[in-house]
Order: C-alpha cells, then sequence, then structure tokens
C-alpha cells in the first residue's frame, strides 16, 4: 500500500509540475498580448498627437524643440519624418518586423534627405537616452546607416550597410 501511496504522489507532483509550467506559459503569452496591446495604443495616440501637430501650427510650435530655427513647412515635415520612424520601430517593438526588417526599412527612410535634415534637427533629443536603452541603440544603428549612405559609392542604395544581426 505504500508504495502505491508513493507512486500517486509521484504522478500528483509530476503533473503539478506540468500545471505550473502551463500556467507560466500561459501567464508569460499574457503579458506579452498585453504589452503589444499597451504599445499599440501608445503608438495610435502618438501618431493622432503628430497628426493634430501636422494639420495646425499653433500645435506644431509645442513640439518645436530644434537647436536652430525650422521654417513651419518644415517642421511639419520633420513631423511626418518623426512619424514614419515612429511607426517603424512600433512594428519591431511588437514583433511584426525582426532588426534586420527594421534595417530594411530605415535603409528606404534614410535615402531622403528630409529625413536625414530631421535626424539631424534631433540628434540632441537622442542624446537624452540612457546609452543601454533599445531606443538608443536603434538610434546608433539609425546613425550608422546615415553615415553608410553617405559614405557610399554606389547608387545600388539597397545594398548600403550591413544587416543587423536580431539580439536573441
Amino acid at each position: 500500500m505504500a508504495t502505491q501511496i508513493s507512486g500517486v504522489r509521484r504522478v500528483v507532483s509530476a503533473a503539478q509540475a506540468r500545471l505550473a509550467t502551463v500556467a507560466g506559459s500561459i501567464t508569460a503569452a499574457s503579458v506579452r498580448y498585453l504589452r503589444r496591446g499597451a504599445l499599440t495604443e501608445q503608438h495610435r495616440l502618438h501618431f493622432d498627437l503628430l497628426c493634430k501637430a501636422m494639420d495646425d501650427p499653433a500645435l506644431a510650435a509645442v513640439l518645436d524643440t530644434y537647436e536652430t530655427e525650422i521654417p513651419l513647412e518644415k517642421q511639419r515635415q520633420f513631423l511626418f519624418a518623426n512619424a514614419l520612424y515612429v511607426n517603424a520601430l512600433h512594428f519591431y517593438r511588437i514583433g511584426a518586423l525582426s532588426r534586420a526588417e527594421l534595417y530594411g526599412h530605415l535603409r528606404i527612410i534614410c535615402q531622403n534627405q528630409i529625413f536625414r535634415d530631421y535626424w539631424e534637427a534631433t540628434r540632441h533629443h537622442r542624446k537624452s537616452l540612457p546609452e543601454v536603452s533599445e531606443e538608443a541603440a536603434l538610434g546608433r544603428m539609425t546613425d550608422d546607416l546615415i553615415q553608410e549612405i553617405l559614405d557610399a559609392d554606389t547608387d545600388e542604395w539597397w545594398v548600403v550597410g550591413s544587416l543587423p544581426d536580431d539580439p536573441a
């Protein structure tokens, strides 16, 4: 009888361990799902605010934190450049793009002189980011890409730069 009870305890213990593993997996998936939803809502709000600022010069003035005088039309272009960049980052953050795919999108965006002007005008904004943050790392990746585009001696922009490794 003692052997049967011991066997039952082992089966129950194994079942409890499996149940705990499943519960942990469900919890981790729930957290990822909630985080993705929160990022999407934050992105939607950011985009709505940018659209309002692009449509209303009085609101665009609130976002004028450039170190030099930027004409209103250029500010609106910069806001749109920011929207494009943040949109690409959003897709990366929610897992819809790998880092290499994000790099490919940035390679296209960085071909545009207005985007490069925006990126330079907002350089001081990125200096406030913690060096170890993901956003700072992606900013450095974009800095390097822009420099490689400017230094390239080819018209084949789609081959400029090296695709980054996706972090594990």
